[in-house]
């Protein structure tokens, strides 16, 4: 029961875990506390909140009340999830909930645009807590959540020192459109195993599927998820039950947060955000808050043409005078420069590199072949000695022109393992862990459907040692 009592010292209740980030919640902890019955601690009467007692059913026939294409499933685990926004982080779930009149009027206009279900909104809230500039231990980056090279390879959420696309609103959220619906469609339009696949990725959801008997169902195969993703859609479904009916759990957001309508300016060359909002009369952090992605104040003088968001009631004043506001915020660019470059461990004027550390390596070496200072390797990769072990990843900032040089060798590299796996004949042998969207990758102008096509595939299951036709 989540009911409180009274005695002569003032009221019980229960205690709350505030302050857990959803985004890096663990399972652990929920089930470490779900058969706790009650824990009682004695509070003052002023911080004495309500929280009413809500039986299964009920809850159970609100989710089929706001059911649209995804299904709400409600079982014990959705319950205990739905308990853990509810009741043990009413302040996190509140706070979440006065950023939706922020960021998901955007959002809900591409869901929209790409046909996608509007309940995948409070997907963003799973993955960031609507934080454009979370960022996971893992490396995740942005409102949902995409790894720098997945993002920059298969998505164009590129990074440098001045900005990180991955933290751009808007693009983020386009490149998310389009993997969830490339996931939907590759998992026979299951919005479950496409959420799952969002969270590990479709290597592992396929992993799990054939280690339950090739079961085709989220919770059929949920035994077989990793851990954490098989929280993932629980945690959506209590995040849309809990966003629709907080007030039924006398929960109430204080302020709403918003953005302003805001346009896009095209800049060239460099531009110091502070001076520029100074000069135009903009509220520096609602110039910061339309523009997420520019980490470092400032416009990169090598960005060809820059649209900068800016409030649309200044967009007319902006025209007229950009020239001159223009020249006004490019100043200084020379000093900011050379402070930049000055900065321990400074990523300016380089390309991200993950090296992965092999037998025989040490921080010297690797410092010296990369081209780059030992203390800037320890600065990027929060080291404080020179131990470092086999397998560990290593982030290595390197400069642009190595950068495409190393690129320009992967890509040969792949290039030629994947003539070395298709045979003459125009097939290829499925790898352990290959999928159709993996393979499709590896060729120039096949498709998934063209694959399925060529070898009269219904589904997209394939297995190792599978011969498929490429062409």
């Amino acid at each position: 029961m989540l009911n409180y009592s009274k005695n002569l010292t003032g009221l019980m209740a229960l205690v709350f875990f505030a302050n857990t980030s959803v985004f890096a919640f663990q399972e652990d902890i929920l089930e470490s506390r779900m058969d706790t019955t009650r824990i009682e601690i004695e509070i003052s009467p002023f911080q004495y909140e309500y929280i009413p007692d809500v039986p299964g059913e009920l809850v159970e026939d609100r989710l089929s009340c706001i059911e649209g294409e995804i299904p709400l499933t409600y079982n014990n685990t959705v319950k205990s999830f739905i308990d853990y926004f509810t009741v043990r982080n009413r302040e996190y779930t509140k706070s979440v909930a006065a950023l939706q009149s922020k960021y998901f009027p955007m959002i809900e206009r591409y869901l929209k645009e790409y046909g996608l279900p509007d309940e995948l909104k409070y997907l963003s809230i799973v993955e960031s807590g609507l934080n454009p500039k979370a960022r996971s231990r893992a490396g995740a980056v942005g409102l949902w959540q995409f790894m720098p090279l997945t993002g920059r390879l298969d998505y164009g959420l590129n990074e440098n020192w001045y900005y990180d696309e991955k933290m751009d609103m808007e693009k983020a959220t386009i490149a998310a459109c389009r993997y969830l619906s490339f996931l939907y469609k590759y998992f026979d339009n299951d919005w479950h195993m496409a959420l799952a696949a969002y969270n590990s990725g479709p290597g592992n959801i396929r992993k799990a599927i054939r280690k339950s008997g090739y079961k085709r169902t989220f919770w059929e195969v949920y035994p077989y998820l990793l851990r954490e993703t098989r929280s993932y859609v629980p945690q959506f479904i209590a995040i849309a039950y809990s966003m629709n009916y907080m007030e039924e759990h006398n929960m109430f957001v204080d302020e709403n947060y918003f953005l302003p309508e805001y346009d896009t300016l095209h800049v060239t060359g460099f531009v110091n955000l502070p001076a520029f909002a100074e000069h135009v009369d903009i509220c520096l952090e609602t110039l910061e808050d339309l523009n997420p992605e520019l980490k470092r104040g400032a416009i990169s003088a090598g960005s060809n043409i820059y649209p900068l968001r800016v409030p649309v009631h200044h967009k007319d004043l902006l025209v007229k005078n950009k020239p001159a506001i223009l020249t006004v915020a490019s100043q200084g660019e020379e000093q900011w420069e050379k402070e930049a470059l000055q900065l321990p461990g400074s990523t300016h004027g380089r390309q991200k590199l993950v090296y992965k550390v092999k037998s025989g390596d040490v921080l010297g070496k690797i410092a010296d072949r990369y081209d780059v200072k030992v203390a800037d390797l320890r600065t990027w990769n929060r080291m404080s000695g020179s131990m470092i072990k086999i397998g560990q990843s290593l982030n290595i900032w390197v400069a642009d022109d190595y950068y495409d040089k190393v690129n320009k060798q992967i890509s040969a590299a792949n290039q030629s393992q994947n003539k070395q796996i298709a045979t003459k004949d125009g097939t290829y042998h499925v790898q352990p862990g290959d999928t159709l969207w993996d393979i499709s990758r590896k060729f120039d102008d096949l498709t998934i459907e063209k694959l399925k096509k060529l070898n009269n595939l219904e589904g997209n299951s394939i297995k190792p040692g599978q011969i498929l036709k490429i062409s």
